[in-house]
């Protein structure tokens, strides 16, 4: 091969505080020193010629002195310095001495120890000259038939290695391998076998695969996905061989193996479209994301799930699937959650709706929460389904445990109960969830013993029956009953009252106002209208009466008393316009509030697929230095850097026209101008490391030795390595560069000195201290989002707070949220329309994240004192959270520079 061609395996990096080793001290090391200087001066050796170095005068007493030594740390070494070390000359022919390496590795394929064999065989894979192999087949076929597993596998993937470079060395190695197939016990034997078949001879490996098909639900793993591969790859290009196939991976669909499943889900899918394939996939992939604990396995494959459902003749498939698809919703993670809930909304049909509200009970108040919201969208979306999803969650009404879900539920049934029959089953629901009523006389009793066990009275089971006129009719039992201990347990709503939970009051009253006012509506008897409307009033009255009194844990807060007074005194009136605000108003509100929804997970994913583009195309041109024309170098780029960039596909931002935004902003004077030594430095920002080129500039007439630049560091930065001294010549300057590791975002200082001798003078070192360097935290900071949630979670649990007190001539408050995104690089969590407008303050949160996964909160709380007449500034408080104390300072000490500014 030619220099051009070698090929370039590792770069190591070499201390630049030491000396590289001269080639007569290594060879002296490897000739006469013992086992561990040899060791050393090996590992040397190694690293020099990986970095460049040519040492051809190392390569005999490295064979004479190194070669025949037994210690297994220098076989190891020698493994890697004869994979690296040239060995052909300039003309391409092989080295004379190479001849007697080839003789080494001969014995050592036949060596005793089972470790060295496969090691050398491993080493043979990554040999190019068939010079060298050709001596060593009879040893490598003698490999075949060791005792040990290690070394028969290694020898397996040498035969195939060498007959795909060099068939002529071994024409037989598809027959040998097969007949090795055949006899081998070992899972990774014959795993490294069959691939060796797929790839040099397919039709052995079919051979071989019919003897075996049914027996491949015992093999193991790694072989199973190997032949999951082959059957995929022979269907693939012969249709007709998939019926002979598909039996086998239905039997690796219950393989002990995740990546067996997926792999043979995957191929089943291709194989067939037939519903009971697709059912046996669908029912593969739901059981792997349940079962797996690692969040980007479930969204991968829930990824293929939704590939599934975008095919029209699947998606009636999975319809039936959806009660086993929601069991994902158990996983805590968010995301997965989303994008399950998202696949189950589409899937959503008549059959399974009644399926669905039986989550509404489950005890993992998560997964019910998320099938509740899922329940709400999709009674606003389907109108056709609202009837059944009524009926359905009537149905699973008392067995609802959690109070969270329990007040959704009833929003959803005051909201969408539109009929008599279902408005009276809600009422029936809600005395039953209740208990008996009055609430505190009933308790009072309870307590004093008046009311016994024995003669409590209960509400029996709900039951509908048809009238003779064809409609429904509700009808419940009371009955007296002797219950034990365990169903003296209290009523669900009755529960969460006496724990003190009154906003489900509040929701209760809300929604019997709703279906009272729906009622009074519907039905023409005045009667019937005054006895429902009363009902739900005495309702509120005794929940208001116990939540005045002493029995629950805790007492009704006033904003609760406020709203079920607010619904008493409306079913006192029954105004049209009050029918319109609870009957029209609210469901209209749901609606912008899911269009909304809508539209902002559209412009999300718009943003998304516009990240994803390709800002570089194929065809545009790359400028290269070294062919740049003349007049072209004088640019202040970079064109090396600007040249890679490119390659990459990322481009560098233009400077804006301000020059406070150009690099000379970045260009720090660490020296005055009547100092001997001059010093500045640029400050390049890169996303871990700081890269400070610093030009120091010799002002007297004086040879400087030993000019050496010495950095330290305050805060969470670390000097990598210190700069190399230098001789500065009279007049003369040099750039000298220093790398600083940046380990999390906090404002941090480089300060330090040049230090140099004057040649010719005896005076002690000379000094001259730098000017500190202050490394900007908005470097670090980038926009992030987060839900309204995560949000409110992560403001709950870092005990971090920085409040800064608003400090600004900006008189506009929206040109003051602007000037502070600007300076924070933040992004603004809460909505347009929620900014928009005018009213005389402004509430937002903020939100940024660093590169290095720290997360920054910021609510900024501002307002414009309009009695100050209108050019008053902005005054108000930004409040600032986070998990490090770091982070909210310096966010802090950046606004309070930012905002002095003058408005923008």
């Amino acid at each position: 091969m030619t220099a051009a061609e070698n090929v370039c395996y590792t770069l190591i990096n070499v201390p630049m505080d030491s000396e590289p080793p001269s080639e007569i001290s290594l060879k002296n090391d490897l000739e006469k020193g013992d086992v561990k200087s040899k060791t050393e001066a090996l590992k040397k050796v190694i690293i020099m010629i990986l970095n460049g170095e040519k040492l051809p005068g190392l390569l005999m007493t490295i064979i004479r002195f190194v070669l025949p030594l037994q210690d297994h740390t220098i076989k190891k070494l020698l493994l890697v310095f004869w994979e690296i070390v040239p060995k052909t000359t300039p003309d391409g022919r092989l080295l004379h001495e190479m001849i007697l390496v080839c003789d080494a590795y001969r014995k050592d394929l036949q060596h005793p120890n089972e470790f060295i064999r496969g090691s050398t065989l491993r080493f043979l894979c990554k040999l190019k000259e068939a010079e060298l192999l050709e001596p060593l087949m009879p040893a490598i076929r003698a490999c075949l038939e060791h005792r040990h597993s290690y070394v028969r596998r290694n020898a397996v993937l040498a035969i195939y290695t060498i007959y795909r470079n060099f068939e002529h060395l071994i024409p037989d190695a598809p027959e040998l391998i097969h007949d090795f197939l055949v006899n081998e016990k070992d899972a990774s034997c014959k795993r490294n076998a069959f691939m060796m078949l797929i790839h040099a001879d397919q039709d052995r490996a079919l051979d071989y695969l019919s003897t075996c098909i049914d027996q491949v639900h015992t093999f193991g793993d790694i072989l199973q996905l190997v032949i999951v591969e082959l059957i995929y790859k022979v269907c693939h290009a012969n249709p007709s061989e998939r019926a002979r196939f598909i039996r086998c991976i239905y039997n690796l669909l219950q393989s002990s193996s995740p990546a067996v499943k997926y792999e043979a889900a995957g191929t089943l899918v291709t194989l067939s479209s037939a519903p009971t394939a697709i059912k046996a996939a669908a029912q593969c992939y739901i059981d792997l994301i349940i079962k797996e604990s690692d969040n980007n396995v479930k969204l991968i494959v829930l990824d293929r799930l939704i590939e599934l459902k975008e095919h029209p003749a699947h998606e009636r498939v999975l319809q039936d699937l959806v009660m086993d698809i929601l069991r994902v919703l158990s996983t805590p993670d968010l995301e997965v959650r989303k994008k399950t809930l998202q696949l189950a909304l589409d899937l959503v049909s008549s059959r399974n709706v009644e399926e669905l509200m039986e989550f509404l009970s489950d005890n993992n108040e998560a997964a019910a929460a998320d099938v509740l919201e899922f329940v709400r969208e999709a009674i606003q979306r389907f109108d056709n389904l609202r009837m059944l999803i009524v009926e359905k969650m009537l149905e699973v009404f008392h067995a609802i445990k959690s109070v969270k879900i329990y007040r959704g539920a009833l929003w959803i049934l005051g909201e969408y109960c539109s009929t008599k029959e279902d408005i009276q089953s809600v009422m029936t629901e809600v005395r039953r969830s209740l208990g008996e009523i009055p609430i505190v006389e009933s308790e009072i009793k309870k307590e004093a013993g008046e009311l016994k066990p024995e003669e409590e009275i209960t509400v029996g089971p709900v039951q509908k029956l048809v009238t003779e006129m064809g409609t429904y009719a509700t009808q419940s039992a009371l009955s007296s009953s002797r219950p034990t201990k365990k169903e003296e347990e209290r009523p669900p709503l009755r529960g969460f009252l006496l724990d003190g939970d009154f906003f489900v009051a509040a929701s209760l009253a809300t929604t019997l106002t709703k279906i009272a006012l729906r009622y009074v509506a519907l039905v023409q008897e005045k009667k019937k209208q005054n006895s429902f409307v009363a009902e739900a009033m005495l309702l509120m009255a005794t929940i208001l009466h116990l939540g005045k009194s002493s029995l629950p844990k805790k007492p009704i807060t006033d904003d609760d008393v406020d709203r079920i007074s607010l619904c008493l005194k409306v079913l006192s009136e029954c105004s049209p316009l009050m029918n319109d605000i609870f009957n029209k108003e609210c469901r209209q509100s749901l609606s912008h509030m899911l269009s909304a929804k809508l539209e902002e997970e559209k412009l999300s994913q718009k943003k998304e697929s516009e990240k994803r583009n390709v800002t570089v195309q194929p065809d545009d041109p790359i400028s290269f230095m070294q062919l740049t024309a003349k007049n072209e170098m004088n640019c202040k780029e970079d064109q090396f850097q600007l040249s890679l960039l490119a390659a990459m596909g990322n481009t560098q931002r233009k400077e804006a026209a301000d020059p406070l935004a150009s690099k000379l902003n970045k260009v720090t004077q660490l020296t005055g101008f009547s100092d001997p030594v001059y010093a500045e430095a640029y400050v390049h920002v890169n996303q871990y490391d700081i890269v400070l080129d610093v030009l120091v500039v010799n002002q007297t007439s004086d040879t400087l030795q030993n000019c050496t630049l010495e950095l330290a560091t305050l805060g969470d930065l670390k000097l990598v390595e210190k700069p190399s001294p230098l001789t500065l010549a009279p007049h003369d300057f040099a750039n000298i560069k220093a790398n600083v590791k940046v380990a999390s975002t906090e404002n941090g200082i480089i300060f330090g000195n040049i230090v140099y001798d004057v040649s010719g003078a005896a005076s002690d070192r000379n000094c001259v201290v730098l000017s500190d360097i202050h490394i900007d935290i908005m470097d670090y900071i980038q926009p992030a989002t987060c839900t309204d949630a995560e949000f409110r979670q992560m403001w709950a649990e870092f005990e971090w707070e920085n409040k800064v007190t608003v400090n600004t001539n900006i008189i506009d408050l929206n040109d003051y949220l602007q000037h502070i995104l600007k300076s924070t690089n933040m992004k603004c969590l809460t909505p347009e329309k929620a900014l928009s407008g005018y009213c005389g303050f402004m509430a937002a949160n903020l939100y940024a994240r660093s590169i290095f996964g720290e997360d920054a909160l910021a609510n900024v709380s501002i307002e414009k004192p309009i009695q100050q007449g209108p050019e008053a500034p902005v005054t108000g408080h930004i409040r600032i959270r986070a998990k490090s104390q770091g982070m909210a300072l310096s966010l802090g000490d950046k606004i309070n520079l930012s905002q002095k500014k003058t408005s923008i």
